[in-house]
């Protein structure tokens, strides 16, 4: 009996429990040894080897402590009436067991998460402790900006500042974060990523952070993911880590293009940092990595007959990421990743008035054969289509219906197809000339966006579907307006039908607007703020037309509709600073008599 524990550490196993912290966290093998197993010691950690055997506190257990004490030392000096609770101890094993369950966490049905997920028992738990080591280190206190210019030029701690003891190991990437921040960012990141147009098993990708580097998503994504994070935390004290994430996402794009081995996931950073500029009104940056994950998509060929092709011999010698696989999930998020592309260039092309880079042309070798996108959780249980053999866009628009283009995402990508073929049709006619041949294609193109408002659920019926599917919706009700409103608005001064089309289409965004609540504002997609740009403009317009009108006409109806979207304008400008001059523009008009 005496002998079994020296037969163990012969035999290299050990009893279950009995590992240190550090290798159960890495799931090595562990001797064991005391005070610090060869793991530990080989690895030049041998102070920070540590063994639960519920005796006494790990050195885990007194840093968390130590954080909530901090916390509550700022809370009382900053509220003299706070009174702090004692101290909670914290499970250090949490974040082993729940990643090693198969729990769904962070699925597109628990896309709303509670405090109670999170790894710490709130959300300023860890921050509070950086703002105390930014304080040490720099001698100066470590505020909110309090205007967005300030935030952008807020200067960002690097982890690499803090104890490697206490953050990192032998092998973490210097372009992530620690474990625990990434996962408390992953969780605020969640509920928006498809705010941010990222369709992505968030479950999934919360397990990934635990295996391998070489496994992992590319550091170029996880920052991105990570900057958006901190984007939509403002003003809190999260939002001063902006640039810091931002530079780590821009440092490792490079050296992704270069790899060639995640191009996926260069293609979906490059969207997420287009429209992280985007949504700051830095449009020329914006443009350039919008028009970046197009070319690549198009170069890779994601969106023609070689998306699931077993024959793409051109993709394949390009990514692994891209080879064809018998893994679903990953063949769904890969025509996911060239629709979050193709929603990003078409809708913005027609705010910034550029060409499309993604072309759809009747050559083969540049139509889209992409089949339509599904949710996410349909592609986890198995649900996807093969390539169509009509092209995918360019049948929907000629009239064409497919049974699995009823999605939300692919509403959405409907919607986006509308709002740019109305725009590029219209600024085709340069003469401005309601001839024959100019009448057909607009009445062709109305008869399919009033066909396509007819399949949505109505907004008065949106409380009954998913929060997530709703503010899509929103969206995708939005867009098809506006795109009666591109369509129209060349002709409106010189043809009466059509000023009243665009009318009608400005009041039905409108109340589309009445239907959003203040919640809604925080998770729309930031194209709604330039969509309601050409609403303003058409109200003008109108309230233009009425005052100078005789015998004059009551507008009061009018100006109240322009309050409603002043409104709405206001509180979207307040998290996307792009929207901010038309929301000046409005306010003149309003107050001018």
């Amino acid at each position: 009996m005496a002998n079994k524990p020296l037969e163990s550490h012969v035999q290299g196993t050990l009893q279950r429990g009995k590992a240190c912290l550090r290798c159960r966290k890495r799931k090595m093998r562990c001797d064991g040894q005391k005070p610090a197993c060869q793991q530990c010691t080989r690895a030049k950690k041998a102070d920070g080897c540590e063994y639960d055997d519920g005796k006494g506190k790990t050195r885990t257990q007194i840093l968390r402590e130590t954080i909530v004490k901090l916390e509550n030392r700022i809370r009382e000096l900053e509220d003299p009436e706070y009174v702090s609770p004692s101290v909670t101890l914290f499970d250090p094993h949490f974040h082993s067991r729940s990643n090693s369950s198969s729990s769904s966490f962070g699925s597109p049905e628990s896309s709303y998460l509670s405090a109670s997920h999170s790894p710490f028992p709130s959300g300023t738990v860890l921050f509070a402790f950086l703002r105390s080591l930014s304080y040490a280190s720099n001698r100066s206190p470590a505020s909110p900006p309090g205007t967005w210019a300030q935030l952008q030029g807020m200067p960002s701690p690097s982890p690499v500042s803090f104890s490697s003891d206490v953050y990192f190991d032998d092998q973490q990437s210097p372009f992530q974060p620690p474990l625990e921040l990434a996962l408390m960012l992953l969780d605020i990141f969640a509920p928006h990523s498809r705010q941010c147009g990222l369709e992505i098993h968030m479950g999934r990708l919360r397990e990934s952070l635990t295996l391998p580097l070489s496994e992992q998503r590319h550091p170029v994504l996880m920052n991105a993911i990570y900057l958006w994070a901190c984007f939509i935390s403002r003003p809190g004290p999260l939002s001063q880590h902006e640039d810091h994430y931002l530079r780590h996402s821009l440092d490792a794009l490079p050296e992704a293009l270069r790899s060639n081995e995640k191009t996926i996931d260069v293609i979906q950073a490059s969207c997420l940092l287009s429209l992280y500029f985007l949504a700051n009104g830095r449009l020329l940056e914006g443009s350039y990595h919008a028009s970046a994950a197009a070319s690549i998509c198009m170069q890779v060929g994601l969106g023609g007959r070689s998306t699931l092709d077993n024959q793409a011999s051109s993709i394949a010698n390009i990514d692994s990421d891209l080879k064809p696989t018998m893994s679903d999930l990953r063949d769904g998020e890969r025509i996911l990743a060239f629709w979050q592309v193709y929603n990003l260039d078409r809708c913005w092309s027609v705010i910034l008035r550029k060409p499309w880079v993604i072309l759809d042309k009747s050559d083969p070798r540049h139509s889209i054969y992409c089949p339509w996108p599904q949710e996410i959780k349909d592609y986890e249980n198995g649900h996807i289509d093969t390539v169509d053999a009509l092209p995918t866009v360019r049948s929907f628009l000629s009239g064409s219906v497919s049974a699995s283009s009823f999605s939300v995402p692919a509403l959405r990508v409907k919607a986006s197809a509308l709002f740019a073929s109305a725009d590029r049709l219209s600024s085709s006619w340069t003469a401005k000339k309601m001839t024959t041949s100019v009448n057909e294609e607009m009445r062709a193109l109305e008869h399919t966006i009033t066909l396509f408002l007819s399949t949505l659920i109505p907004m008065d019926q949106l409380d009954a579907v998913l929060p997530e599917e709703r503010h899509s919706l929103i969206l995708v009700h939005t867009l098809a307006h506006c795109a009666a409103i591109y369509l129209f608005r060349p002709f409106a001064l010189d043809d009466a039908m059509c000023f009243d089309k665009s009318s009608r289409a400005s009041r039905a965004c409108i109340s589309v607007i009445k239907h959003i609540s203040d919640r809604d504002f925080a998770f729309l997609d930031p194209i709604i703020g330039p969509c309601w740009w050409s609403v303003a403009d058409i109200l003008i317009r109108d309230l233009d037309t009425l005052e100078r009108s005789w015998p004059l006409v009551d507008h009061s109806d009018l100006r109240n509709e322009l309050g409603v979207l002043l409104y709405a304008m206001t509180s979207l400008s307040t998290r996307f600073p792009v929207v901010a001059p038309a929301v000046s523009k409005v306010q003149k008009r309003l107050a001018s008599q």
